[in-house]
This record gives structure tokens, sequence and C-alpha cells, in this order.
């Protein structure tokens, strides 16, 4: 046995969930990265792709309590949390590591709520013995880690609001280079198909399929107007100008009205919009608005606003002093079919040269994604449609 028996363990606790119709739906997930045993990781943790487990930890817990460890980095990886919630982790790494732990917990449990497979751990000895390890608590049930990451700090202000059982390799995430990062994404993807097919295999397709609960447990639970305005700030380069509108607050105490510069002013933005005839007014309606908005907050020298459904069918053109009138002005036009890769080529045909372009669509495009896209590109899917692009970052917007 010897020095190896942690890792026979480690990878007896990977295959005994893969093999169990709960968790055979996360078999992907459990593959993904390097996993390995380190006699200087105090816990266990993750980089959101690669598991570390200590060699000391690993002898404290039972099989049932090492499960739901693997589980725990598991679900860190499925949610992309050391990605998706890295804003947090730079407002407050303690509030985030709890807020993620405590969204991870629940649901765990909620899996398995007589522990036949998992088990959360529980101190052996001390003042807390019998307690369980980790954050568990009923008050945050539903809630994505963001909305946890709000009320910690609201009762514990900047500090602590309890321990988890792991650490949060969140240094180790920020070192993956964009290729990784990409690459990541596209694997995690991948896996969970991987793991829906798993599971069917064992459950059988005719049992009615995944449960919301088990489908929303894939998807990362964030805000997307959030990633739409982070994905304009980052693919965009941001341009010094000055503005009257924000005064000089270093000159208003000797009461000289002078401009500020503002550094977060970006240049081109393409806004491409299905109009092919699912997308609703409503919809289309608060789409539009959060563009406004998003053009107000980052002060676009252009925007270039195509409708599109087979062809493009209408092409306006808006500059920094009348976007705010965007919404009242524009008029939606198309009906037809349903094919993005005319937007690209009506860009590439016009020799529109944008710092990123923004897709509006429902998804249902029959693998037709366009090609040749000249800039960062984001899909925004409506409908509930689940559907990844082939190309470009995705996210999913609920009607």
């Amino acid at each position: 046995m010897g020095a190896m028996n942690e890792e026979r363990r480690l990878q007896k606790a990977k295959i005994t969930l893969m093999r169990n119709e709960k968790f055979a739906l996360f078999s992907g997930i459990l593959m993904i990265g390097r996993t390995s045993v380190d006699d200087n990781v105090p816990t266990a943790c993750t980089n959101g792709r690669d598991e570390k487990y200590g060699r000391e930890f690993i002898k404290k817990l039972n099989d049932k309590e090492l499960a739901f460890v693997v589980m725990h980095e598991g679900m860190h990886k499925a949610y992309r949390h050391l990605t998706t919630w890295r804003k947090l982790h730079d407002e407050n790494h303690v509030l985030a590591n709890g807020a993620c732990d405590y969204v991870i917990n629940l649901e765990l449990k909620d899996l398995d709520p007589d522990e036949r497979v998992i088990a959360m751990p529980k101190y052996r000895d001390g003042v807390m013995k019998g307690k369980v390890m980790g954050l568990v608590d009923e008050k945050y049930r539903g809630m994505n880690a963001k909305q946890v990451f709000d009320l910690l700090k609201q009762e514990h202000g900047d500090g602590g609001g309890g321990e988890g059982f792991d650490d949060h390799d969140w240094d180790g995430a920020k070192e993956l280079s964009e290729e990784d990062k990409k690459k990541l994404e596209r694997d995690i993807d991948q896996a969970i198909r991987q793991g829906v097919m798993a599971h069917q295999k064992l459950v059988g397709k005719g049992t009615g399929g995944l449960s919301r609960e088990l489908q929303d447990l894939l998807e990362p639970k964030i805000d997307w107007r959030e990633v739409l305005r982070e994905f304009v700030k980052s693919t965009c380069r941001a341009k010094d100008t000055s503005s009257w509108r924000r005064p000089n607050r270093r000159y208003l105490s000797t009461g000289t009205y002078m401009p500020s510069m503002i550094g977060e002013r970006v240049g081109h933005l393409v806004v491409a919009v299905d109009t092919s005839g699912s997308i609703g007014d409503a919809e289309l309606a608060e789409f539009l608005s959060e563009v406004k908005g998003i053009a107000e907050e980052v002060n676009p020298e252009k925007v270039d606003l195509l409708y599109w459904d087979s062809a493009v069918a209408a092409h306006e053109e808006y500059n920094d002093a009348d976007v705010a009138n965007i919404v009242s002005s524009t008029k939606p036009a198309g009906g037809g079919g349903t094919s993005p890769s005319c937007v690209s080529a009506y860009i590439a045909e016009k020799k529109i040269e944008p710092e990123c372009i923004i897709v509006l669509t429902d998804g249902v495009v029959g693998g037709d994604w366009g090609k040749d896209w000249n800039a960062p590109l984001l899909w925004v899917i409506t409908g509930g449609n689940r559907v990844m692009a082939e190309i470009g970052k995705t996210i999913h917007v609920e009607k």
C-alpha cells in the first residue's frame, strides 16, 4: 500500500462517482485536467482545471467524505467559478471563496440527501468534533455565488463568513494563458455533453431526461447584462477623452470647472439583431435598452446596428451623440430565415472594422455560425436554447 494508498483512494472515489447514476452527469467534468496528491497541500484545491489533494487530508476522510470533496472540486470546475467570479475574488477573496462553497455544498447535499455515496466531511476531534467541515446554510438556497457574496458582505462586512474545507487556487487560474482558458471552456462544454450521455446511458432516455435542477447545476448562473458589459470593456481598447459632462474634481474646490479624462471610452461596436420572427418585441426592446446602457457607460465612438434574418435587412449607424436615442429611433426589419453567415459576409463586404461584435439570436441556425469574423464575437442566445456557438463566446438569456 504505502505511498500509493491515497492515489488509489482518489482514483476509486472518481470511478465510484462516474458509475453512479446521480453523479454520472459530471463524469466528463471529473476527467478534466490533472488530478494529483500533493504533500504540500493542506486540504484540496483547484485552479478551475487541475485538482490537488493533500495526502494527510485524504487520510482523515472516509470514502464518502473523499467522494464529496472530489465532487466539490468538480463543481467548482463545472461552474467555472474561478473565471466567472474573478471580480468577486479581486474585491474580497475570503467572501468569494465562501460564496462559491455555499452554493456548491447545498446542491451536493440535495443530490445525495441520504449520504449513500457522498457525505460532507466532519471533524474527528477537538471542540468541533462531529460537526461538518465546510459551509452550508439553507438561507442561501436558490442563490448564485454573486447573490451569496452580497449577503455575506452585508452580514460580515469585509470580514470572513466562515471557512470551507478546501482552498481555491485563484492565482493558478490567473496564470492560465488566454489559449488555455479558451481550451478549458471548450473542454468543460464537451465534458458536460459527455456527462449527459453517460447519465442517459445509466438511467435511460425514456425516463423524462434530466431535471431542470440538474441542468441548472451545469449552467453558470450569471447576469447576462454584466457579462455583456464586461465583454465590451475587455475586448475594446479604452481611449482617453475629455468630457465636460463629468467635471474634474481636482479643480472644483478652487471654483474652476474643468473637464475630466474618461479612460473607458471604446471605439467601434457592431450589434447584429436576429429578426427572423422568433425574437419577440419584449426581448428586442430589452436588449436594445441594454445596448443603449452599455453605449452610455463605455462611450463608443460608433455603433453599427444590423438587423438580419437570411440577409442583412437594415443597417443603422449611431455616433456617440445619437446613441441615447437608439431605442426610440431604430426601425427593425426582417422576418425571413436565419443565417448568421450573412452578417459576417456583410461586415466583410462593407469593410466594417469594429472592435467587437455582439449578435442577438435564438440560436436556431442549423449549424450556420458564419466564418471569418474580423473581431471578438459574443453570441447572446435567447429563448431557453442551450446551444453553444462554434465560434466566439456564448451567453444565454432566459425569456
